[in-house]
């Protein structure tokens, strides 16, 4: 079933990949950024959204590892629709015994739930301005944790990551919501964030490796495919290597996220080594892609532009590679050194060694 639903998404995303960039071949990376709601009501069609919800509430009622490939395909072709954050939303939601959400979604965390009402902002929220649900993790009376459904938020500024991707400030001040306790603690959305976008870096890594093998294959130079230069070659197997590293350590934490639930420090230090893995090797690839491309992967009607910017971009979003190894470093060196390797073994041993 599996294999079944990743075919079925790479046949939606190419064919929206290749009529954006046949459409608007000059702004070949705005457009990959743009909205598409022809693209999301097709998602929604096919259920995508709710991929990580179990079947008794209208999901596929797959692992985890296997939902989350459905992220990762969508950023192998720069779809410009927050499919990974809809997915987490309706995972947290139904969890939580609130209905799924009504459109796509957008997360946010750290604000203050009094009487079903919200009170804060939140900062660079991806898509912000086209989410017709708002999921937030954030606090009630007494510190308690609570889930929060609220309907679109009020765009308090317009942004845009280094892709061109939607980051809007939102003001969720007054905002109605249906609230529930949360299954989760009110400052997972990090760890949870970076399971996300590790997915999402290792597919757009993946789609950037295919895409120089490929270009070294055609171009000629001195009689030859660029590809038959050692020093080439050496640096192609460079970007497999870091590409298949990342998906692993993206992988790991796909497959540890029902210890959100039950174990979210464990959790929380598995998502933040499998982030900073990817993060690392996006830089690698990116630099590697271009400097095998030459000048045409900065043209913007060429897919290695869009890629590479989602690179650059994901890489620092819910906490760049340095970020998490200050993080982890903190951990390791807060833990008795006793401790230290029975608690790391452990984390690869299943829930229940947690």
């Amino acid at each position: 079933m599996s294999d079944m639903i990743a075919e079925t998404a790479n046949r939606l995303f190419a064919a929206h990949e290749e009529a954006s960039l046949a459409a608007h071949p000059a702004k070949a990376a705005e457009g990959a950024a743009r909205w598409t709601p022809e693209l999301w009501r097709e998602i929604e069609e096919l259920g995508f959204p709710l991929a990580l919800a179990r079947e008794s509430e209208g999901g596929f009622g797959l692992a985890p590892l296997e939902a989350l490939s459905l992220p990762r395909i969508a950023a192998a072709h720069c779809a410009p629709v927050p499919l990974a954050e809809t997915m987490l939303a309706n995972w947290l939601l139904t969890i939580a015994g609130l209905p799924a959400a009504s459109g796509p979604a957008t997360l946010a965390s750290g604000v203050e739930i009094t009487d079903n009402r919200l009170s804060g902002a939140a900062a660079r929220t991806p898509y912000g301005r086209h989410a017709a649900t708002t999921v937030v993790l954030g606090y009630g009376p007494g510190g308690k944790t609570l889930i929060a459904r609220a309907g679109r938020a009020r765009v308090a500024r317009e942004g845009f990551n280094l892709a061109g991707e939607p980051r809007d400030d939102l003001d969720l001040d007054t905002a109605e919501a249906e609230v529930a306790p949360s299954p989760i603690g009110a400052n997972a959305l990090p760890a949870l964030g970076a399971t996300l976008r590790a997915q999402q870096l290792a597919g757009a890594m993946e789609a950037t490796l295919d895409l120089t093998v490929s270009y070294a294959r055609e171009r000629e130079q001195f009689g030859r495919p660029i590809g038959k230069f050692q020093a080439i070659q050496q640096n192609l197997a460079v970007m497999a290597a870091q590409t298949a590293a990342a998906r692993a350590a993206a992988d790991m934490a796909a497959d540890a996220l029902p210890r959100a639930l039950s174990a979210p420090e464990d959790f929380a230090l598995i998502a933040g080594a499998a982030k900073l893995r990817a993060s690392e090797a996006a830089g690698t690839v990116a630099a590697i892609a271009h400097q095998t491309h030459g000048a045409i992967g900065f043209t913007q009607e060429y897919q290695l532009h869009p890629l590479t910017r989602r690179l650059w971009a994901w890489r620092d979003e819910y906490g760049s590679e340095g970020v998490w190894a200050e993080r982890l470093g903190a951990r390791v060196a807060a833990a008795e050194a006793d401790l230290f390797w029975p608690a790391l073994t452990a984390m690869d041993e299943g829930e229940d060694a947690a």
